[in-house]
This record gives C-alpha cells, sequence and structure tokens, in this order.
C-alpha cells in the first residue's frame, strides 16, 4: 500500500518547506478519506445508518469537509462560508453526546454528488490558504495555522472511525478495493505468556512547545512511579478469547461488571461483535468482506468484554488478572524502545497503513521481548480519561475533550493498523466509551490494581465552574440572578398566548432554559460551546452539580447545586440542549414564540448575520429579547463587523443604534431599554459587576 505522509514538524524555520510538508499532508489525507468511501457500492449505504448509535456515512463524508470551513472561520484564516447549511447539518455528532441529534426526522440529506462537489470546493479553499496565507514558525497552540493542522488531523481520526462504521455495515454495501488490502496470513495462534516488568517510573504530557501537533488533552505532565507487574507478551488473540466464549462467558454475570452486563443482555451478546457463527465455521467480518476466521489475529471487543475476559481469566489462572492502566501501557511502551513512525521509514508495526487494512497475526511485530505494543489494534486500558496537571482547554475545539471527562470514556491506547498521523504517536489520548467499538482489543497484564488517577467528580475547569456559580450559585451584593431575571422578563412579555416553544441562545450552563420551561412546553438551549452544555445536560439528568471556586492563591471552595431546591425539577424534561452556531443555526431550530439572547451578540463573529436572519426562526408576532453589555473586542468579533461603538462621520454610533438599522426591517421595538445588573464572582474578594441592556423586539405582521 501507499505509505501516508507522517505528522509534520511544525518546528521547521523553513517556512517555504514546512508550507510544502503541510500542503502535501493535506492533500494525502484528503486522497486517503475520499478513498476511503470508494468501498461503498451504491449511493443508499452512503444514508443507511450501520449502527443507530451513529449518523448514516453520508454525514461523515461531508463532516470533515465542513470542519475545516467553521474552525478556519473561528481563526480568521477564512473570512466567508462556501455552504451555511452544509456547515449547518454536518457540524457536530461524533460521540453520542446528549447533543448530537441523531433523529433522522431532522435531516434531508443531501446527495452524494452534491456532497462530493462540496468537499471539492472545501479542498480548493484550504488550498489556496495553505499556499498564500503568511506563515511564520514554529507553528503552536495560539498559532492561525494551528486550525489547519487540527482539520487534517481531524480528517485522520475520520479515517479510523468511519472505516469502523463501514465495518459494520451490512456486506452488500460494501466491496474490495485495490487500495484496501486485507491482511492474508492466518494460523494457529501461540500460547501468550506474561512477562515480569521491573518497577519504575513513567511521565506522561507533551510540553507547550513540543514540535508535533496535539490535541488539548496530551498537554500537561503526569509522572507515576510504577510497581513491578507481568504483562502478556501478545495482544489476546481470537483463539485466546474463544475459550472464554466456549465457557459461557457470555452468559455469565459474574465475569461482567454491572454496566457490561446491562450492556451484554442489551445487545444479546454471545460472541464478539465481529464473530460469525456459520453453519460450517467460525468467520471474521473484515471492513470489505468476510473471511474464515484468523485465529492467531488480535482479538477485537469492546472495553466490557475485554474486563468479562480478565475476570474469567483470573479465576481460572489464580492471578490478578486485568486490563493494563494507561500509565502501565507507557511502562511497556518506553521498555520496548518502539518509537515514532519516521518519515521514509516503513514502521516495525501494523500501524499507519504502512502494511495491511486489517490487522494481522499477534507474533507478526516483535517490539522489544514483546509483539504490538504498538499497532494491530488499539488497546483497552482501565483507566478513564482524565486531564493531566496543567491541562487547557483548546478555545476553538473545546467539545474534543472535556465532555469525556466523566469516568464513562476509557483510554484506548497504541493505535491500530489505520492509525495515523497524531494518532500513531506516543502521545497520543483517545478515549471511547465503553461500550463503543474501534479496531480495538487488549493485552492483559498481572498485578495489583495500581492506584487510580485522582478524578474530582467536581467541575474544576475555571470557566465553566464560573457559569455554573454565575447561573446557580448564591447572589452577590443583592443582585437577582441575571439568566432567571430575564426568563421573568420574557415570559412576562410573552404572556399566556405564547407558551408553545421557546429558544435560549447562548443558554451556556442553561439557567435561564429552565426557568423559562415552567412556561414554555418546549424550550431549546443552545449554545457554541460544549464544556458549558456539558454542565446543564448534568443537571437535567442527575438533578445536580458540584464545582470549585477560587478563594484566594491556590486555594479553593466546594459548591453544589440542584434543581430540587431551585424549583426546576419538573422543567428538566421540557428542556433540549444542543450544540450550535448562532451565525449558522441548524434549519431544525424554528418555529419560536419567544428567542432569548442573553450577553450573545456582542461575543458573535458575525452579529449582523445573527440579526439579519433571526426573524425566520420565529413564528407570527414572535418575541426577540436580547441583553448585551456591549462590551465589543476583537477577540470576539472583527471591529468591522461591530454594530455600534464606534464614530462614523464623526458622529457617535451606539450598539442600540446598530440594532435599530439592522432589526426595523422585521421587527418593533416594544419596550424601552433597560438596564439589568449582573454579577460574576472571580475570587472570593474579587467580582465582576455589570450592567446589560436587555431590549426587546416583537415581529411584525
Amino acid at each position: 500500500m501507499e505509505r501516508l505522509t507522517r505528522t509534520p514538524r511544525l518546528d521547521n524555520p523553513d517556512t517555504d518547506a514546512l508550507r510544502r510538508e503541510i500542503l502535501d499532508y493535506f492533500h494525502t489525507t484528503c486522497d486517503r478519506y475520499e478513498q476511503l468511501f470508494e468501498v461503498l457500492t451504491c449511493d443508499e449505504a452512503y444514508t443507511v445508518k450501520p449502527i443507530p448509535l451513529r449518523h448514516p456515512l453520508i454525514f461523515y463524508y461531508g463532516h470533515t469537509a465542513t470542519f475545516f470551513i467553521n474552525k478556519l472561520l473561528l481563526s480568521g484564516l477564512i473570512e466567508t462560508r462556501i455552504n451555511p447549511h452544509f456547515e449547518s447539518i454536518f457540524a457536530v455528532g461524533v460521540d453520542e453526546m446528549s447533543w448530537d441529534d441523531l433523529n433522522d426526522d431532522h435531516y434531508d440529506w443531501p446527495t452524494v454528488e452534491a456532497v462530493r462537489a462540496y468537499r471539492h470546493q472545501v479542498r480548493q479553499r484550504v488550498d489556496r490558504v495553505i499556499r498564500e496565507a503568511p506563515l511564520t514558525t514554529p507553528v503552536t497552540w495560539d498559532h492561525p495555522w494551528w486550525t489547519l493542522l487540527m482539520g487534517i488531523e481531524h480528517e485522520r481520526i475520520h479515517l479510523e472511525t468511519s472505516s469502523v462504521l463501514i465495518r459494520q455495515h451490512a456486506l452488500k454495501y460494501v466491496q474490495s478495493h485495490p487500495a484496501w488490502p486485507a491482511c492474508r496470513d492466518s494460523g494457529p495462534a501461540p500460547a501468550n505468556q506474561l512477562i515480569e516488568i521491573p518497577a519504575g517510573r513513567v511521565t506522561l504530557g507533551k510540553a507547550r512547545d513540543d514540535a508535533f501537533y496535539g490535541w488539548d488533552n496530551e498537554y500537561g505532565e503526569h509522572v507515576a512511579e510504577l510497581n513491578a507487574f507481568k504483562a502478556a507478551q501478545m495482544l489476546v488473540s481470537n483463539q485466546e478469547f474463544l475459550a472464554f466464549v466456549e465457557a459461557g462467558g457470555y452468559a455469565e454475570p459474574n465475569w461482567w461488571s454491572e454496566e457490561g452486563w446491562q450492556w451484554c443482555q442489551f445487545a444479546k451478546a454471545e460472541h464478539p461483535t465481529f464473530w460469525v457463527h456459520t453453519e460450517q465455521a467460525w468467520e471474521l467480518r473484515l471492513m470489505c468482506e468476510q473471511v474464515l476466521m484468523p485465529w492467531d489475529w488480535p482479538v477485537e471487543v469492546n472495553c466490557h468484554e475485554a474486563e468479562a475476559f480478565c475476570r474469567w481469566k483470573a479465576d481460572q489462572t489464580g492471578e490478578p488478572i486485568r486490563l493494563p492502566s494507561e500509565d502501565e501501557w507507557y511502562r511497556l511502551y518506553d521498555l520496548a524502545q518502539v518509537g515514532a513512525p519516521a518519515p521514509g521509514d516503513t514502521v516495525n508495526a501494523n500501524l499507519h497503513l504502512d502494511h495491511f487494512a486489517s490487522s494481522c497475526p499477534v507474533y507478526r511485530f516483535a517490539q522489544g521481548d514483546f509483539f504490538d505494543i504498538s499497532g494491530n489494534v488499539w488497546q483497552w486500558t482501565q483507566t478513564p480519561i482524565y486531564p493531566f496537571e496543567g491541562f487547557a482547554v483548546y478555545p476553538y475545539y473545546d467539545d474534543f475533550t472535556t465532555p469525556t471527562f466523566d469516568d464513562q470514556h476509557n483510554l484506548i491506547k497504541g493505535g491500530s493498523w489505520i492509525s495515523c498521523g497524531n494518532e500513531s504517536l506516543r502521545s497520543a489520548r483517545y478515549a471511547f466509551r465503553r461500550h463503543f467499538f474501534q479496531h480495538a482489543g487488549f493485552r492483559y497484564v498481572s498485578g495489583p490494581a495500581p492506584e487510580a488517577p485522582v478524578t474530582s467528580r467536581y467541575e474544576t475547569d475555571e470557566l465553566a465552574a464560573q457559569y455554573a456559580d454565575f447561573h446557580y450559585g448564591e447572589s452577590h451584593f443583592s443582585v437577582a440572578n441575571f439568566p432567571r431575571t430575564l426568563a421573568r422578563l420574557a415570559i412576562e412579555l410573552a404572556g399566556p398566548e405564547r407558551n408553545t416553544k421557546a429558544l435560549d441562545l447562548g443558554c451556556a450552563t442553561g439557567r435561564a432554559s429552565f426557568e423559562l420551561a415552567h412556561h414554555f412546553r418546549h424550550v431549546d438551549g443552545v449554545d457554541f460551546s460544549a464544556r458549558l452544555i456539558n454542565l446543564g445536560v448534568q443537571l437535567q439528568q442527575q438533578g445536580r452539580l458540584r464545582y470549585t471556586l477560587p478563594e484566594e492563591g491556590e486555594l479553593v471552595s466546594y459548591h453544589e447545586c440542584d434543581l430540587a431546591s431551585l424549583g426546576l425539577s419538573e422543567c428538566a424534561e421540557r428542556v433540549n440542549f444542543i450544540q450550535g452556531d448562532a451565525c449558522n443555526l441548524k434549519p431544525i431550530l424554528t418555529g419560536y414564540d419567544l428567542i432569548l439572547a442573553a450577553n450573545l451578540i456582542d461575543r458573535l463573529y458575525d452579529p449582523r448575520q445573527f440579526l439579519e436572519q433571526v426573524h425566520t426562526r420565529l413564528n407570527p408576532d414572535g418575541l426577540l429579547v436580547l441583553a448585551s453589555p456591549y462590551t465589543w473586542l476583537e477577540a470576539h468579533t472583527p471591529k468591522e463587523a461591530w454594530l455600534g461603538g464606534f464614530k462614523r462621520d464623526g458622529e457617535s454610533v451606539t450598539t442600540l443604534d446598530g440594532l435599530h438599522a439592522v432589526l426595523d426591517t422585521h421587527f418593533e421595538r416594544i419596550r424601552e431599554p433597560e438596564e439589568i445588573p449582573f454579577v460574576i464572582r472571580e475570587t472570593r474578594r474579587k467580582y465582576q459587576h455589570t450592567l446589560s441592556e436587555v431590549t426587546c423586539w416583537r415581529l411584525r405582521s
């Protein structure tokens, strides 16, 4: 197979060479992604869901292209959209997070040809940016070009995740392809054995000046001292796992966690998902075909199945068999001296599409005393993903990691045969829900369980915790709760005749959404930030939220809020949280009696575009309530897009003037502007006191 280019070093002082390297990286990534979808046999294969928990493949075909446009707009590398409709419907939907919209009734998917044409347009636009945009080195986290690398690495992630969906598609929808040759070597599996690993230290985490692109969860530092343990020399093969299946492992709840047993019963699982039991023999479903079972290939299972096997194996052997921790996997990686894929070299691992478009025998690639520490299949660990010391959210993609800090997403390590780019590096940290399938198997270890990372059940993200307190915490200096005050004003304006549907735009952690649900039968809470929505969803699902606030220096205080004490429990079921862009809302967000946009317009990259289109989302005589302190900053809104706060022809233009200039075509203002105060706590002795001007508008008949 043609070898994919490696993720480039971003500290190359030769900007012309770096520009060429990034351009090549972009094009080879796009080419390979297009080739993946060439295995589909017909247009119907794009629109029929392979599994209910994910969108159909047409979404993922368009999603990676849309991602480039949406992120490059945020970074300022481009100024205009290509197709706002596509860039809305293809924006979100990777994991089954609460704000994902997987309801097919909400989407009239475009044709395959239309999406293919759109992808071509995006490719031309990004190509032009890479060729023409100013470039300085090194390219770091706060460099505009970081979003370019992010888009390329994002598409490489979806090269893998989409291949898993294709593998779960009906066989009639897929076909063999010369660019995706499966391994043809197979035979009996050798016996696995445990190898002694001496005690030692591991250091995890990337430095901010690391030369390669990284996702936000990779940065920071974690150091651990590990006791001696034993680790399996090879990945668990299909043959080794067969013993568990034949022993009735899928019918014995003692081997499963409570969560795992619930999945096993729900899925009616009797064997690994990719195994097929025919009248003649066991077969294995690959990406594009079904073959006789290669018993010496690694078994591919979800985390629940891997954990159940380990419990059974421990019972059979008397050894404390379990999944490794993330730290223990790094100990194996360092001892085996695996090394990252180098440019021009074929890697000594079934990795980076250097060898096959499938798994291969578990003894094919020796790495130190082991096999497949890296490559072949991802390896489940017992460690739920957590932030390193020094973690920070990358602002242009805040929903990459933070939604997974929930103790429900376990880390997978090592990469699979299709893992490439950033995924193939030692520093890679990817996590999936325990019932999900990737090209993932496992290696077991033996020894006392190491101490788990300390994960606080309190929200410690500074911005998210600050918003949680702003919405649900105590009032300060006798200033009333701001989102509650706005919601009550909106309900008063709506009156009894308008009570069907409301939109809380820029909902943050959701207090106004819950308050509006006292009156409206359905409320959509929409915000650009997944990290903020996630707290609203947590309150909705669990009824309570815990968070920390800074007191002074390193000292923090612990806080808790709950919907019941706020009188909002009965409102929760009427609220639906959705991640979205106010300047490019999804088509389904329409038909509202009222729209509330609190402290939003001066944080939009194109407030005029939002205001010029908002009338299309309202019912006749619908109401629009805007609140803003008019704090215009070029960090959020280009100066030429400000609605006010500047001089024109020597005269002052206020934001209220700008609002009238845009809204008067479709709206009439129905009351005088009103200033409503709010207070945000920063530390125990520092507070931010602000006045937000509220204007209320009715859609003209």
